[in-house]
């Protein structure tokens, strides 16, 4: 399996995004929700209408630990949340397949809608794991908090979690050439 970037660009996110609403609400919400919660794929896509309607936390039992986490939701994604489940069932998945029932989209389309968009802003390297790594890497930029994203994250060191948002040698470069004592 080939290793996905974090979008670092804030520009090319909000074109992701206005290209994602285009075609669709869920696929513009899939990718919001993604960015702003930082779960992984195959959690986000089994979250229902009433894991997020008028709550303040996401809670959820990670698939691949096992283990119960809790998300807040910010302001703004609870705004986007508040049009993208309204007349909806709670039982419903969140993320609908296209492809008939109620079934939830699957990790394939989620990763084709993802990067079919990516190449029309001219990304590369984009998978359905851009979104949780694309949380991580603005996050930490955000924050310069790399203990609490580690706790967020589940990862078993700080060095884990820098490399795993991609802080690559451009990124260091970057902070030591503005560091002077």
């Amino acid at each position: 399996m080939n290793s996905v970037n974090p979008i670092r660009d804030q520009e090319k996110i909000e074109q992701m995004k206005k290209i994602l609403r285009e075609q669709s609400f869920r696929n513009y919400f899939l990718f919001v929700s993604g960015i702003n919660i930082g779960i992984r794929v195959g959690d986000l896509l089994r979250l229902r209408v009433e894991d997020v309607r008028e709550r303040s936390h996401i809670v959820i039992r990670e698939q691949k630990t096992g283990k119960e986490k809790k998300f807040k939701i910010n302001d703004n994604l609870q705004r986007e949340i508040d049009g993208y489940v309204r007349g909806r069932d709670d039982d419903e998945f969140l993320f609908l397949s296209r492809q008939g029932g109620k079934r939830p989209l699957t990790r394939v389309s989620a990763w084709r809608i993802l990067n079919s968009a990516a190449r029309e802003v001219g990304l590369e390297g984009i998978g359905t794991h851009t979104m949780r790594k694309t949380f991580g890497f603005h996050y930490y930029r955000m924050s310069k908090d790399i203990a609490m994203l580690q706790k967020i994250f589940n990862h078993s060191s700080p060095a884990v979690t820098l490399r795993y948002i991609g802080i690559t040698q451009d990124a260091i470069d970057e902070s030591l050439e503005r560091f002077s004592l």
